[in-house]
């Protein structure tokens, strides 16, 4: 999960925020409307969002090169040196964490893929431009590094995963296509959590590591994966707030290991704890805020609210799991 979403602090839409946007072009054409009699929606150059700028398409282009070139330097060091590299093989991971590790793969293909469409938008692409080219973005990162696993000894090429960041990639550009918005974001929650006995948090840090904020993503059990849906944009003449979100959630609880709950004890012996600490899906309904949708007049904030949205606002939820409902005051 956590070499997974590295792309977000390379790709995060630093100018996505500007304000020199189609609106003010629009008061341009208007004004020549008066002397030519020809009104025009949009500008010649760019998109429905802001006009052309080859100084701003240059800077993402190269800004976009040099991220993935230091992002995958950065993995191949901390990543795969140590283990190395040899022949390519296969590895099917389908039946591992319950599946939330494929739900992890959805969200940082869309995220990645919508953090660089954003960019090409700021920087006045053409509409097919900045849904193709940064719409797969979050794919291809992950492409590459699904080969690089392949070469893992550790590792191999996960279909399963693979078809996991299709569907995130899908999602994404099949929204755009559609809608010109995304009308249905992917959203990511969770946090810390520590394990009783000691001999399971013992496992655990030796699963997901000691530190705490390493476990923020490493850690599967409190992690969730949204939908997050926008009500007013499926209902336009609805008195609805823009900003309110309805979100379906998918975890799961007690995965002490990839496939099974066997863990080693104090005594240095394997257990299971399947009896005590069983597995088990979980399925959530709560109410969300796209940020998106909060009117400022700040860049800043603008871009701070849209890095913001990939993360689920915290609000009660209510939750499905082991044959019964559950409610939760607040959701992490």
């Amino acid at each position: 999960m956590f070499r997974h979403l590295i792309l977000l602090f390379f790709f995060q839409p630093l100018f996505c925020s500007a304000q020199d946007s189609i609106k003010t072009e629009l008061k341009v054409d208007l004004k020549k409307t008066i002397l030519t009699d020809s009104f025009q929606t949009t500008p010649k150059k760019g998109n429905r969002f802001f006009q052309y700028s080859k100084k701003r398409e240059q800077l993402v282009t190269y800004g976009q090169i040099a991220g993935y070139t230091a992002n995958f330097a950065a993995l191949y060091q901390f990543w795969y040196k140590d283990a190395g590299l040899n022949h390519f093989k296969f590895f099917n991971d389908n039946e591992e964490y319950l599946q939330v590790d494929k739900a992890s793969h959805i969200f940082a293909s869309y995220t990645g893929g919508r953090m660089s469409m954003q960019m090409w938008k700021w920087s006045g692409a053409s509409k097919n431009k900045y849904v193709w080219l940064g719409g797969l973005t979050g794919l291809g990162y992950l492409s590459v590094i699904e080969i690089m696993d392949g070469f893992s000894p550790k590792w191999g090429f996960s279909w399963g995963d693979y078809t996991a960041n299709v569907v995130g990639t899908s999602l994404l550009i099949g929204q755009e296509l559609l809608w010109d918005e995304q009308r249905i974001q992917v959203k990511y929650s969770t946090h810390y959590q520590k394990y009783e006995p000691e001999d399971l948090e013992r496992f655990a840090q030796t699963l997901y590591g000691k530190d705490k904020t390493n476990r923020l993503f490493k850690d599967y059990n409190p992690q969730t994966y949204w939908l997050s849906f926008n009500i007013k944009s499926f209902f336009k003449k609805s008195e609805l707030p823009s900003w309110l979100n309805i979100a379906v959630g998918y975890g799961a609880e007690n995965i002490i290991g990839a496939r099974n709950n066997n863990y080693i004890d104090a005594t240095g012996f394997w257990s299971s704890a399947e009896n005590e600490f069983p597995r088990y899906r979980q399925w959530y309904l709560a109410p969300d805020i796209d940020l998106t949708k909060i009117k400022t007049k700040s860049k800043f904030l603008k871009t701070a609210l849209f890095v913001l949205n990939s993360f689920k606002f915290p609000t009660p939820s209510l939750e499905l799991s082991q044959g019964s409902l559950k409610w939760n005051w607040i959701h992490f």
